[in-house]
Order: C-alpha cells, then sequence, then structure tokens
C-alpha cells in the first residue's frame, strides 16, 4: 500500500488552497452582485451528464471527439464529466420547462482532457451566464456588457472586446462551400493538423491558434460578406448597443468560436496583459438551435464563460484584485488558564456575529504570534489578572488606538465600537 507522501493531484488538477481560496470567493461574490443587477439567478447543474448532451456540441470538435472524460456507469449508461456549461443549462432549461426569459449565471467545475498550461488545467473552473427565452439582440449587448462591467470591477484595463456574426446556420453553409473552396487551393499553406479539417470541419480552421495556419488565412473571403440583410441589420444593432454602453470594441471578421451550436454574434474578450496563448478571458454568444438539437422546443439562447483561472492571470499581470484582507474581528489568547475561558469566549462572540479565531495549546509568545499572523483586528488577552478579575485586554493589531483593560461584560459592545472607529482611521 503506497504511504500517504506518496499520493499528489493528478496531473492537470490542482488545489486551492487559502489564502487564494478568499480571492475566488470574493471574485465569485463580485460576479453574482454584477449579474444579479441584471435579473441573473444562480443555476447548478450536475458535474456529470449523459454523453449524449455533449454529443451534440459538434462532432468535429475537439471536445467532442478528443478531450471529453467518458465512462460507462454500472447500468452501462454513456456518462460525461461536465466539458462545458451551456449544454447541461440547456438540458435543465427543457427538463423543467421555467418560464421565459430564463436568466441564470453558474460557477461551475469542467473537465478536459488537454495539455495543461497555464490558466487551463484538466479540471478549470468557470463563470458564466445563459439567457434562454429571448432572441432579441439586445440581450446579446445585456451580458456582453454585463462581463465587461465585470472585468472593469476586478480593476482590469488592459482588454478588449472582439465582436463577429456568424448568421444564420444557411448562411454559413454558404459561407462553407467558399471557404473548402478557397482553403482547397492553399492547403500546403496549412498547418498539418488543419488540413484534415477541409472537408468537413472548415471553420475548425478559422478557428485555429496555429501560426503556419494563421498566416495562411490573411486575405480569406470573410463571413460577413455573406450575411442577409435582416442578418447585418441585427449585428449593427449589437454594435450600436455596445457603443451605446461605452464598451469599445473591434469586429473580426474571422472569429467564428469552437463549438458548432453558436449563430448570429459571437464574442471574445482578451486581455493583452497575459501571454497570447492563455489570452481569451472570456467569451461566447447567441445559440439559437441548442435547445431544439437537445430535443426541446424551439428556443432563442445566449451565454458566456469566463475562466476563472484566466481571468485571475490577468489580475496578477495588471497588479489588481489581490487577496482580500483577513476578515477576523478577534484573536483571543489566554495565558495563566487552562484554555476552557478562551474557548467559552470565542464561542460566545461568535454567537454574537463576530469573528473570531484562538490557537488552543500553544505559549503566550505562540498566540501572540498567531494573533498577528491571522489578520485579526484586535487581540483579546485573558492573562492570570484578567482571568481573576473578571476583565480583558482589548489590545488593537491594526490601527492606532489604545490598548484597554475591560470588564468582560463590555467586551462585545466594545469590539462593535473600536472596529468602526478602527475602520474609519484606515
Amino acid at each position: 500500500m503506497a504511504r500517504h507522501s506518496e499520493f499528489q493531484s493528478i496531473r492537470g488538477m490542482h488545489d486551492l488552497l487559502p489564502p487564494e481560496s478568499e480571492r475566488w470567493q470574493l471574485l465569485i461574490e463580485t460576479f453574482r452582485t454584477q449579474l444579479g443587477r441584471c435579473g441573473y439567478q444562480f443555476l447548478a447543474t450536475p458535474v456529470v451528464e449523459q454523453l449524449e448532451v455533449f454529443a451534440r456540441l459538434g462532432e468535429g470538435t475537439d471536445v467532442v471527439t478528443k478531450e471529453m472524460y467518458t465512462f460507462e456507469d454500472r447500468d452501462g449508461q454513456a456518462l460525461a464529466l461536465r466539458p462545458e456549461s451551456t449544454a447541461g443549462a440547456a438540458r435543465s432549461f427543457i427538463q423543467h420547462r421555467p418560464t421565459p426569459p430564463w436568466k441564470v449565471w453558474y460557477f461551475s467545475q469542467h473537465f478536459r482532457y488537454e495539455r495543461p498550461q497555464a490558466g487551463r488545467y484538466r479540471q478549470h473552473h468557470q463563470l458564466g451566464a445563459e439567457c434562454f427565452g429571448p432572441g432579441d439582440g439586445d440581450i446579446d449587448v445585456e451580458l456582453i456588457v454585463a462581463l465587461w462591467d465585470f472585468y472593469q470591477a476586478l480593476g482590469l484595463r488592459r482588454i478588449r472586446l472582439e465582436l463577429n456574426s456568424i448568421g444564420e446556420p444557411a448562411t454559413r453553409a454558404r459561407y462553407s462551400e467558399r471557404l473548402q473552396a478557397y482553403l482547397g487551393d492553399r492547403v500546403d499553406q496549412l498547418d498539418p493538423a488543419d488540413r484534415v479539417k477541409i472537408e468537413e470541419h472548415p471553420f475548425r480552421v478559422l478557428d485555429s491558434k496555429r501560426p503556419q495556419t494563421q498566416a495562411a488565412l490573411v486575405g480569406i473571403p470573410t463571413l460577413v460578406e455573406e450575411l442577409t440583410p435582416d442578418e447585418a441589420t441585427r449585428f449593427a444593432r449589437v454594435c450600436d448597443g455596445l457603443a451605446a454602453a461605452g464598451v469599445p470594441f473591434e469586429v473580426n471578421p474571422r472569429l467564428v468560436r469552437g463549438l458548432d451550436y453558436y449563430t448570429h454574434t459571437v464574442f471574445e474578450i482578451i486581455s493583452e496583459a497575459i501571454d497570447a496563448a492563455q489570452s481569451t478571458i472570456g467569451g461566447g454568444g447567441r445559440y439559437d438551435g441548442l435547445v431544439e438539437a437537445l430535443g426541446g422546443p424551439a428556443t432563442p439562447g445566449f451565454g458566456f464563460g469566463t475562466g476563472v483561472e484566466r481571468v485571475l492571470l490577468a489580475c496578477d499581470a495588471e497588479g489588481v484584485f489581490g487577496q482580500p484582507a483577513p476578515s477576523l474581528t478577534a484573536f483571543v489568547v489566554e495565558f495563566g488558564g487552562d484554555g476552557s475561558e478562551a474557548r467559552d469566549l470565542c464561542l460566545s462572540l461568535r454567537r454574537m456575529g463576530f469573528s473570531v479565531d484562538r490557537a488552543p495549546g500553544k505559549s503566550p509568545k505562540s498566540q501572540m504570534k498567531a494573533a498577528d499572523r491571522s489578520g485579526a483586528e484586535f487581540a483579546v488577552i485573558l492573562g492570570s489578572d484578567e482571568l481573576r478579575d473578571g476583565t480583558v485586554t482589548l489590545r488593537p493589531l491594526r490601527s492606532e488606538l489604545e490598548q484597554m483593560v475591560i470588564p468582560r461584560a463590555e467586551l462585545a459592545e466594545r469590539l462593535r465600537r473600536a472596529s468602526t472607529i478602527a475602520t474609519d482611521l484606515v
């Protein structure tokens, strides 16, 4: 049997430890606040779904053909660990039939068997939002602006928004024929890994990040040229809405996204502060055919996802949204007794709404060091004199307030008052 010390997290998966985990919690709360302002509520779907839910994403995508974790359960049912969240949200919409518009946001874990890299792991985490029901371009604007404003709230400034319209399926079919002919004439100029995509999945070539292929695509006919008048008008409405919101953007006619269910608006938000290979920190688009493809009624949809790991990489690169300060109000230190007074005082203060900790079994010096490391605003000291007299010494650790000895019965009120004063001083 292996010794405990030999066990490590699986390649491409990692532990999230304090204090970094506190930053994640604050990030999620910032996202919840932003999406809540738009009327979106939290949705949680199972991490395991029927394989067919994700197989509908597009048979030519790497997610479906190479990256999914799939298995059979004991009943022989084909299942998959969730590689993305939109399909699961669509399945949930079909199953539970909420009244549209159904506006939801999520925080979820995704699993993809791909090469681990900075900001992308085999188990990675994503924040996202979906709106099922309205097909209006103003919903596209609503969610793109919400994501942009979320990044702004984090302090990100070196970001840019790329936008495109890929129209309806009929438009893409017309463009696909032109694209196949163009790529067929230049097949030798493409990266070998992209050449095999020309016949069945030419759009995957547009989505390639390989330098050789990117160079070969210079001057390629664009999908925007194929848009019908109605599709062009709809795209103009989205562009006008973003301009009215003061969100800068650039139209990238080669932007198609990597999954087959998209229609009309697609977008990506890119960080210019991190390496190009991991620079896309968020993106999404409209997917008006997805619910129907999963067996539900024809229902428009729009959504996006943003990878938590990559967003925090961008924050670190810009020096913004650092780890939050510890939130402890007090750290109780006892010497001269058996620790029971400190134990009971901690429990009492917690029940009154304070965040309180202690270091049982440590020497007075070690307890004071622990108090300082904890980030608590105050040390509450129970020495021999305090234990005898029914008092405590209240020592500020983060401000210039004076240390004081007070009756223990007054501690809660003094903590409330002193904490407010200390916050004002900061």
